[in-house]
């Protein structure tokens, strides 16, 4: 049996406390575990672990409390209203567990496992009606067979503009972890908007999805 591991990136995912935590602090937040049931009154408590060193100032319009601390990591304690639109739970609804959950620069990272491709472009599908900015930023397949065929990706589907996009993300490590550049970054060194840059990098994803669907359904055929 084969299956994918995917990485999806939410440049604005709303009012999202990991994400916001990151963004305020400059720091990247992981370690994010949370209750598995609500409270009776609707409430979710989650914990994150991030840099020891990191400071969490009173600005701040997430209400944590300290757990632990070592020299290297402090876990904090907060709680949000479960209902609310929280992409691990929008995620989750569609029956595939949320296995790592990251903040950075504001943003959030949500890696998962999908026996099919196909359910990972309808989870994308399903962010991207609460949320802009949904990037798939990793994809990963595991083999039974080493000996499998590659699949092979026509780069002429792409725009000249979108291939341009793409390259410049790249190039700048956006798609690197931790990040060489953020969505910003990018979108000054093409001289575009960050929403023109989102905008062209979710096109040009959803058709090398759509090809690598298309491929992947030839395969199971033969």
């Amino acid at each position: 049996m084969t299956g994918f591991r995917a990485t999806v990136v939410i440049d604005e995912p709303g009012d999202c406390p990991v994400a916001d935590i990151s963004g305020d602090t400059g720091e990247p937040v992981d370690s994010v575990s949370r209750s598995a049931q609500a409270t009776a009154d609707g409430t979710v408590v989650e914990e994150f672990g991030i840099a020891a060193d990191a400071s969490i100032g009173e600005e701040s319009d997430v209400e944590v409390t300290p757990v632990q601390s070592t020299d290297r990591e402090s876990i904090y304690r907060f709680e949000r209203d479960s209902g609310v639109d929280c992409a691990c739970e929008i995620i989750e609804r569609t029956g595939t567990p949320v296995s790592s959950v990251r903040g950075q620069d504001g943003a959030l990272l949500l890696s998962f496992r999908t026996l099919e491709l196909a359910e990972i472009a309808d989870i994308v599908d399903d962010l991207r009606m609460y949320f802009d900015g949904v990037l798939v930023e990793e994809l990963t397949q595991d083999h039974d067979d080493a000996t499998a065929d590659p699949v092979v990706v026509n780069r002429d589907a792409l725009t000249t503009r979108q291939r341009e996009i793409l390259e410049t993300a790249h190039e700048m490590g956006y798609f690197e972890y931790p990040k060489g550049a953020n969505a910003t970054d990018v979108a000054e060194e093409l001289d575009v908007a960050r929403s023109t840059f989102t905008e062209h990098l979710a096109a040009a994803q959803t058709k090398l999805m759509d090809a690598i669907l298309e491929t992947e359904t030839e395969s199971s055929t033969r």
